[in-house]
């Protein structure tokens, strides 16, 4: 690479090597020869080729790709190629070391979850409530106790009527590896389910089932699928769209909206059933987020 002869020569090898012996297809092969064109053209504007370059040239690349705003994927991908010219480069004797051997990848950034608003949240309950008869309050119910507890989908259909705690407002929640924790109702929540324990026994199995939400399904319990339908059916009454409206959808706006009125990350996670905080601190990068689009969009300089 660089000004030095022969650095096209050397990526056209590389290349040749990647079809004859590795079977790249074409679309890899084009992905690689724009990746390693533009570390090419890095080094010869420093006056700098790939048989001499140093790992802090590696590196200095991979920060200018960052600065320019590329994402960690890309950038990920582009080590990637990398990698791979300079381990060919030491096998056919161009070079005696691979200076990427001591380069970490970035961090990939992890996708910030999907959310509902307070208020498309109290869209969908309204739609719910305005269903009738048993139906309806098995279906505010489900909604109440997802957005209230936060409780993975394959938590919810499978809650035993045992799990009530009506005692204290507490339900008891078997979440992964069959650990158990205490999650708190919510006045409203409890109620909703009060009123739909009143008519659980119409449904198939209620009378002797020993589900909160029995069905005539194998499991004898409401499946995933079966829940998914009934937020589909939901959105679409309250004017939102179903690819919006999930179950994992609801848990992350019940998360990010008890953030957004003083909740610590704890009891979050304690909520939530993460066993590593890490897993929770997603939400306060969701709240970031949140607070620069509010100042982009609302701060008077914003236009500026």
């Amino acid at each position: 690479m660089g000004g030095e002869p022969g650095s096209a020569g050397l990526r056209e090898a590389f290349l040749e090597m990647m079809l004859a012996e590795r079977g790249a297809s074409a679309n890899t092969l084009a992905a690689y020869r724009r990746d390693l064109t533009d570390f090419d053209a890095y080094l010869r504007k420093r006056s700098l080729h790939a048989v001499s370059a140093s790992s802090e040239n590696v590196r200095a690349y991979l920060a200018s790709l960052q600065t320019a705003g590329l994402s960690s994927r890309t950038t990920a991908r582009r080590l990637s190629a990398i990698r791979q010219f300079f381990r060919f480069l030491c096998s056919e004797g161009h070079r005696s070391d691979d200076p990427t051997h001591v380069i970490d990848g970035p961090r990939r950034d992890r996708p910030l979850p999907k959310l509902l608003s307070e208020l498309e949240v109290e869209e969908l309950l309204a739609a719910a409530r305005r269903q009738e008869g048993p139906g309806g309050l098995r279906t505010v119910a489900l909604l109440e106790l997802l957005y209230a507890t936060g409780l993975r989908v394959s938590e919810l259909v499978s809650l035993p009527l045992s799990a009530m705690r009506t005692a204290d407002g507490m339900i008891r929640v078997r979440g992964k590896g069959g650990k158990e924790r205490l999650v708190p109702l919510g006045e409203e929540a409890a109620a909703a389910v009060a009123a739909y324990l009143e008519v659980r026994h119409v449904f198939v199995g209620g009378a002797g089932s020993p589900w909160l939400f029995p069905s005539r399904g194998a499991e004898g319990h409401l499946t995933r699928r079966r829940l998914g339908q009934i937020l589909r059916h939901l959105s679409i009454e309250a004017g939102i769209s179903p690819e919006r409206v999930s179950p994992h959808v609801l848990r992350h706006s019940f998360a990010t909206h008890l953030l957004e009125h003083g909740a610590d990350l704890r009891s979050l996670q304690q909520m939530l059933g993460h066993a590593d905080i890490s897993t929770t601190q997603i939400y306060t990068h969701v709240l970031q987020e949140r607070l620069r689009r509010v100042v982009e969009e609302s701060h008077p300089l914003a236009d500026r």
